[in-house]
């Protein structure tokens, strides 16, 4: 098993380096195929959402099929995959930052139902109650 790194995964999505691009096209698809075992971490995957939405203006419905697609790659090992993918879609459906979304259904997962914050996004989630110190 490899370990693949944000780099990889941008010059796939933005296409700002056509061969870079291509060649990450040609890993991903035998990683699709179960040809390639690959792996990823937390950290890539935010750093992937911000970079998209912050330095390339990338739409997040767009954002949300790009990673969609990689999640689901069959060689892809990632532990909680789900979740991942849940935070996606409140990403979308909320409005609100990769990492509220990420950090609510993570709470929900494992059954915490309240969550210290000022952060008004979380208000939007249903079955999680935001609460100040």
């Amino acid at each position: 098993m490899r370990f693949i790194d944000t780099n990889l995964l941008l010059r796939y999505f933005t296409r700002d380096d056509e061969t870079k691009a291509k060649d990450v096209k040609d890993l991903l698809q035998k990683v699709g195929n179960d040809e390639e075992k690959i792996t990823t971490s937390l950290c890539v995957i935010f750093e992937i959402v911000f970079t998209l939405e912050k330095y390339y203006k990338t739409p997040r419905p767009k954002i949300k099929d790009a990673l969609s697609f990689f999640l689901s790659l069959n060689g892809l090992r990632l532990p909680d995959k789900e979740l991942y993918l849940q935070a996606l879609e409140l990403y979308v459906e909320k409005n609100i930052s990769f990492s509220d979304a990420f950090n609510s259904v993570f709470c929900l997962k494992n059954g915490i139902k309240e969550i210290y914050s000022y952060d008004k996004d979380f208000d939007y989630i249903e079955g999680l109650k935001r609460i100040t110190p």
